[in-house]
């Protein structure tokens, strides 16, 4: 199903996209090909044949602005420094033109006289913008996706085997019967002392110190444990709803990672706001889930459970 709700969301964008871009190039939103008529100010004694540096004047305007004259092939190109102060269309070419570097304008002279200074010149054309910014968004997403996963394989491999060190050891065990009493309301239906208890006690503390990559191999593993209880498997069972529900709407005591590689260390001002906002999140998102359960109750998880177990369960 999302699958289909994932095309139905590219192929609206981009029809979305062409319309725009098709309704910018009737409307000649980017005016592309029009001559602006400009007064180019020379250093003293310079050669118009020459590189150099020059200051213009936009007509109409009465800001001085940079830019490098440049002869080329027998014609003349301007490399127009973007400012501020320009004219609100020469910076929307500048924003939406092909070229990497917003900062520059790389105009064509179409008309010099050098008596006077007076020029004018053709900015870059801009064409399928929406279009565009499409496509670069679906490239950078997938290269994103790829390191995404490929960073992901070592912090997985490495908490998976320190999760099937921590099961060997009865560390596991261990923390299941301190958390009990609290998983046990959570999860009604799982069996007493179950090895998805204690994995699931280490995502929901890998996910409040804020070790989100960390947390997301715990989660999946709990979740697997979850499923071979699971009599319906076409479908979530209540204890998975819940872990899912308990994992979105995580307590955070320190902050993620990921926010402190962003704000450094003026993120310490946010923990109270944080752990005050989760702590909120995570009881609305418990009672729901706990109201949901009592329309759609479920008897306890019996099946696929070892058989030293079902006496517990």
């Amino acid at each position: 199903m999302l699958n289909y709700i994932w095309s139905g969301l590219i192929i609206i964008s981009l029809v979305f996209a062409v319309t725009q871009d098709i309704t910018d190039l009737v409307q000649d939103t980017y005016r592309n090909g029009e001559v602006h008529d400009i007064e180019v100010i020379f250093p003293e004694n310079g050669d118009r044949d020459k590189r150099q540096n020059v200051r213009f004047i936009i007509s109409g305007y009465d800001e001085k602005f940079e830019a490098v004259w440049r002869p080329v092939d027998g014609h003349y190109e301007m490399v127009i420094t973007v400012d501020d102060d320009m004219p609100e269309h020469w910076r929307d070419v500048a924003e939406h033109q092909e070229a990497a570097d917003e900062t520059e304008l790389l105009a064509e002279v179409e008309r010099f006289d050098e008596q006077t200074g007076a020029a004018g010149i053709i900015l870059p054309e801009v064409r399928y913008v929406k279009l565009r910014a499409i496509t670069n968004a679906a490239f950078e997403m997938a290269e994103f996706a790829v390191t995404l996963a490929i960073g992901l394989i070592g912090i997985m491999a490495m908490w998976l085997g320190l999760m099937k060190i921590a099961e060997k050891s009865g560390m596991v065990y261990m923390i299941v019967v301190v958390v009990q009493p609290f998983l046990r309301f959570l999860f009604p239906n799982v069996p007493k002392n179950h090895p998805a208890h204690g994995i699931i006690s280490l995502n929901m503390a890998a996910n409040m110190l804020g070790l989100g990559n960390a947390a997301t191999p715990l989660g999946i593993k709990a979740m697997e444990e979850l499923q071979k209880l699971n009599p319906a498997k076409d479908k979530a069972s209540n204890a998975q709803c819940m872990l899912l529900t308990v994992n979105t709407a995580s307590v955070q005591l320190l902050p993620p990672a990921t926010l402190v590689a962003l704000i450094g260390t003026g993120v310490n001002e946010l923990v109270i706001s944080m752990a005050l906002a989760t702590l909120v999140s995570l009881i609305v998102g418990v009672t729901a889930a706990k109201i949901y359960e009592r329309f759609h109750p479920e008897e306890a998880h019996t099946e696929n459970i070892p058989d030293e177990q079902k006496s517990e369960a």
